[in-house]
């Protein structure tokens, strides 16, 4: 399977090579999730599936990497963002906000790329448990496709560091509401000597995108590289790319955060136009750092991508700042940006066309 080199040739891969498997796969985990004896995590693990499904298959798209059988890649990816996506749930409207809660059940996403099993029960700090095995399936999901990967031991260590990462910062920005800006803070004093050009909100950012995770298992599955790709990776991934990832997801959520009361970084930054402006920059910083690596147009792709898919998002349909907002990220990502924007439009009015066509059926 050749690596596609612009649009025009991606998105007929996507469309018939990726998303079926990932629905497949979505399915499937929809189908245990229904079946959660408990009623709570039964309903945030179905609302995270129903609600997040385009971080499966955006995510996905890096599977094309491999060039050749994606099958195992996905069933990784959309495993692996699935527990993401559940965890983020139950912490986001969480029944308790102990740190040691949010800790152990996010060891799952440890254990998931280290091909470890637990001796621990995952909910032990909370009152909702019985999952009907559902976390530890996912798990386990996850485990049989790295084992898969003829470079699993070469890119164990990287994924370590990313998940760490990520799960530290759920830990952080998931307690007590005073709590969360004194712990991310301190958190990022560990790294701002190596980081001088990104604030504590930046950073946090950079830590909650799982892109560097899905593109290093993606090229471990591809027998044409070498081993030092994997460092490459790693450094033009984090912190840049990662970060306009997640940034790009605060921007849109930044009113239905306020009105949840979650943290949001992006409402961190002293106006509007300084977050456009660090946006661009995280942008042209990512751009510079995929710039050494192989398959330096297809990476391309994927973060102009990002800034044109999240874009198309309705909730960027607002208020006349939020169509400014818009307008600017779009005008930074040229072309490509603007041709993902209205592929994305398209294909979000398609699915929301066929979710109310089933919901007429349902109810006829």
């Amino acid at each position: 399977m050749s690596l596609p080199k612009n649009p025009v040739q991606l998105m007929p891969k996507v469309y018939k090579n990726v998303f079926p498997l990932v629905h497949q796969e979505l399915d499937y985990w929809k189908k245990f999730a229904s079946r959660i004896p408990d009623p709570e995590l039964r309903k945030q693990a179905l609302m995270s599936i129903d609600t997040k499904t385009f971080h499966c298959e955006g995510g996905a798209i890096l599977a094309l990497l491999s060039e050749k059988n994606i099958q195992p890649i996905i069933e990784f990816i959309v495993a692996y963002q699935t527990i993401s996506d559940y965890l983020d749930n139950l912490c986001d409207r969480s029944t308790s906000l102990d740190p040691k809660d949010f800790e152990a059940l996010h060891e799952s996403m440890i254990d998931a790329v280290t091909c470890q099993k637990s001796e621990q029960q995952y909910y032990r700090f909370r009152d909702e448990q019985e999952d009907g095995g559902y976390l530890n399936a996912l798990v386990e999901k996850c485990h049989q496709s790295l084992k898969q990967s003829q470079y699993y031991g070469d890119i164990k260590d990287y994924l370590i560091q990313l998940a760490d990462y990520y799960c530290k910062l759920q830990i952080h920005k998931h307690v007590k509401m005073d709590e969360r800006v004194p712990r991310l803070t301190n958190w990022f004093e560990n790294y701002q000597a190596d980081l001088p050009d990104l604030e504590w909100y930046e950073f946090s950012a950079c830590a909650g995108s799982t892109l560097g995770i899905f593109c290093l298992v993606s090229y471990s599955f591809n027998e044409k590289i070498s081993k030092d790709l994997f460092e490459q990776v790693y450094n033009s991934y984090f912190p840049y790319v990662q970060g306009l990832h997640i940034l790009l997801d605060y921007v849109i959520d930044q009113k239905e955060d306020e009105d949840g009361g979650d943290l949001n970084f992006c409402s961190y930054y002293p106006s509007k136009d300084v977050m456009l402006n660090r946006i661009e920059y995280f942008s042209t910083k990512s751009d510079e750092s995929l710039k050494n690596l192989r398959d330096y147009r297809f990476h391309r792709m994927i973060y102009q991508g990002l800034l044109g898919i999240y874009l198309a998002d309705k909730k960027m349909a607002g208020p006349d700042e939020m169509k400014k907002i818009r307008r600017g990220i779009v005008k930074n990502g040229g072309f490509t940006s603007f041709f993902f924007y209205g592929n994305a439009k398209l294909y979000f009015k398609l699915k929301e066309l066929k979710s109310n066509s089933k919901k007429v059926k349902h109810s006829v």
